[in-house]
């Protein structure tokens, strides 16, 4: 109530139905900025709006459907890669219990699609496997690269996984 809510591109212009984009929101009752953090704050609150940082698609109805953080996009080869599309159809592999995709440094495509997969208990994740399961499902360019076995994804207290630990223990997987 109070809210209103719209997708906008990078220049804060509105978009139209079925285009990816920010999710923005602004209320009388938004807060003004974050606490004492005056770097993180003009970023995030941009004319009037509170940029979430989520990347959403608007239907012709009027319903939003979050796809993905805006943070979380990889971008390889010229082309806009969902790193939670990418997790869903890992998810559906008979071997994998967790997964999270990112965006590694790449010299030629500026980043490569990687996968960090955590084996079900008994099973064995063979990485070839994983790649050959995602691009039967995928398109050539969502499919991931790379693909590194961990035992565990590290999380914050909330269960969150945090990838920007994982960018950097990755960072040179493409190398």
């Amino acid at each position: 109530m109070n809210v209103e809510t719209m997708l906008v591109d990078d220049d804060g212009r509105p978009v139209r139905a079925g285009v990816k984009r920010e999710i923005v929101h602004r209320s009388p009752h938004a807060a003004a900025g974050y606490w004492n953090d005056p770097e993180k704050t003009p970023e995030a609150f941009r004319d009037g709006w509170f940029h979430s940082g989520d990347l959403g698609v608007i239907a012709e109805d009027g319903y939003i459907t979050v796809v993905d953080r805006k943070k979380d996009m990889i971008k390889t080869g010229g082309e806009n890669v969902a790193s939670r599309e990418v997790e869903e159809v890992l998810y559906q592999h008979a071997a994998v219990a967790e997964v999270a995709v990112l965006g590694i440094p790449h010299p030629t495509w500026i980043e490569a699609v990687a996968a960090v997969v955590v084996p079900r208990e008994g099973a064995t994740v063979d990485s070839e496997d994983v790649v050959r399961f995602a691009r039967a499902r995928l398109a050539g360019y969502k499919t991931e690269k790379y693909v590194a076995v961990a035992d565990m994804l590290p999380k914050n207290p909330s269960g969150k996984i945090l990838k920007r630990e994982l960018r950097s223990m990755y960072a040179s997987l493409a190398d």
